[in-house]
């Protein structure tokens, strides 16, 4: 059988010297490639060949790349793009990757930068969903040292089939960078299934992973595929690894050695092909020490880490972040926002973050809801941020004891529980990893408290 030819590849650079070297690095290594100079040339070679692959310079002679870029995935959504820049325009690049573009290129780039390119678009041409959308919402955004560190080992390990192991505070994006390695993988095309280890219980998360049988135990009314049966042939993304009952680490453990899967109830395994990436919000060796972790399940999954920084710790894309998400919830609520008065945009970058990207994107949207814009102001933020102070750290503890003077311990204790729960959207098991108790202990106090009326 014969393998398929390559697709073709339309090479648009305006730098003559800079569009021989690319041409030459591709046609030996063995591609087929058409070269242009100019926005129209790149036009008139898209819309007369059948170009798969395109590499795009974004700043042209005659037109913007962009522009050129979303022409072409008009006419061919499949094409992919893989757009190039100067290290001072990198911003653009990444409005690209979420206008669609698959990859991109940083000036100076090596030989092996670019074939990796190439070859990953190759092997995943993209399809957009039926809405025609290629960059969902929530995707990455941002250029800093530590992000472009975390793309890079997302491009790195997308291909193989090594177990990933995230790390990262709550709502850094860890699920997002799953998905990422997902759909730069050769799996793209099979399922992608999450799984929180912390939202469920323990005798659901047996029937959750590995599936039942009807009549398996009281209440098994049907046969149910477990998600580690769903995910055959594609991604078994497990969130919250390190809130895992420990008998089912171990079922866990069998699996990840054996790639085979027994529903509670069925007489034999069977095999499925499964990708593992898994994450955790807290320090899986601190849990390790508490016995809340197998070492040997820690180290059999623990093969390539990403680390997702906090987003106090990009600060340089926190502004970038804002406006790209305020464009696309401005369209979302049918709002005319278009910019960030500098005075906010100061207070966006002080302020701490504690919840991570999805905070920003809860600020960002409430004000959306509550103003008509244009511009972001300073009085339309939360009172959280226009009060912040950077010296506010360094008073917490008074302000804790101010909290707590004149409170019994019983009326301390409720306030902590509720306050956690309001951070983490009602969610008990979330809130009890926080509080470092058992869940069921938060479960007992709010029935205890169900039957106090008394305010705390």
């Amino acid at each position: 059988m014969t393998q398929p030819d390559p697709p073709l590849i339309l090479l648009i650079e305006d730098t003559p010297s800079l569009r021989a070297i690319y041409e030459a690095m591709l046609r030996n290594a063995g591609f087929s490639v058409k070269t242009a100079g100019t926005a129209a040339e790149g036009r008139e070679a898209f819309f007369a060949t059948g170009a798969g692959i395109v590499l795009l310079d974004l700043h042209l002679p005659d037109g913007d790349g962009q522009d050129l870029m979303a022409d072409m995935l008009e006419h061919r959504a499949e094409t992919a793009v893989i757009v190039i820049t100067a290290d001072t325009s990198i911003s653009r690049a990444v409005q690209a990757m979420r206008a669609g573009a698959q990859d991109f290129l940083v000036k100076p780039f090596e030989e092996s930068r670019l074939l990796g390119a190439v070859k990953n678009a190759q092997t995943r041409r993209i399809v957009p969903d039926a809405a025609g959308v290629t960059a969902p919402m929530g995707e990455f955004i941002g250029t800093s040292t530590l992000m472009r560190e975390v793309y890079s080992r997302i491009r790195a390990v997308a291909p193989s089939m090594a177990t990933v192991f995230i790390t990262g505070e709550s709502g850094t994006g860890k699920e997002i960078c799953a998905h990422a390695i997902h759909d730069l993988s050769p799996r793209a095309k099979a399922p992608f299934i999450a799984l929180d280890c912390g939202a469920l219980s323990p005798d659901q998360m047996d029937s959750a992973v590995f599936g039942h049988l009807r009549g398996a135990f009281v209440g098994a009314l049907t046969d149910k595929i477990g998600a580690a049966a769903q995910a055959d042939g594609g991604t078994l993304f497990l969130d919250e690894i390190c809130e895992l009952d420990l008998n089912l680490q171990t079922k866990l453990l069998r699996f990840l050695q054996s790639s085979e899967v027994q529903p509670m109830g069925a007489p034999q395994p069977h095999k499925v092909n499964v990708r593992i990436i898994c994450a955790t919000s807290r320090n899986p060796l601190d849990a390790i020490r508490k016995g809340q972790v197998r070492e040997d399940l820690y180290y059999r999954l623990h093969v390539v880490p990403i680390h997702m920084p906090s987003l106090r710790e990009r600060s340089d894309d926190i502004i970038d972040m804002a406006e790209i998400l305020l464009n696309h919830l401005a369209r979302e609520e049918n709002r005319k926002f278009c910019g960030i008065a500098p005075r906010v945009a100061a207070a966006l970058t002080s302020y701490p973050w504690p919840g991570n990207v999805r905070e920003l994107m809860n600020v960002l949207r409430s004000v959306v809801v509550m103003n008509e814009g244009p511009v972001i102001t300073f009085p339309m933020l939360p009172a959280d941020l226009r009060n912040y102070r950077p010296e506010m750290i360094s008073a917490l503890p008074t302000r804790v004891h101010d909290v707590m003077a004149g409170h019994t311990l019983a009326q301390i204790e409720r306030l902590a529980i509720e306050m956690s729960l309001r951070r983490h959207d009602g969610s008990v098991p979330r809130a009890a990893r926080e509080l470092d108790v058992a869940p069921s202990t938060i479960y007992r106090k709010l029935n205890e408290w169900a039957d106090d009326k008394s305010d705390p």
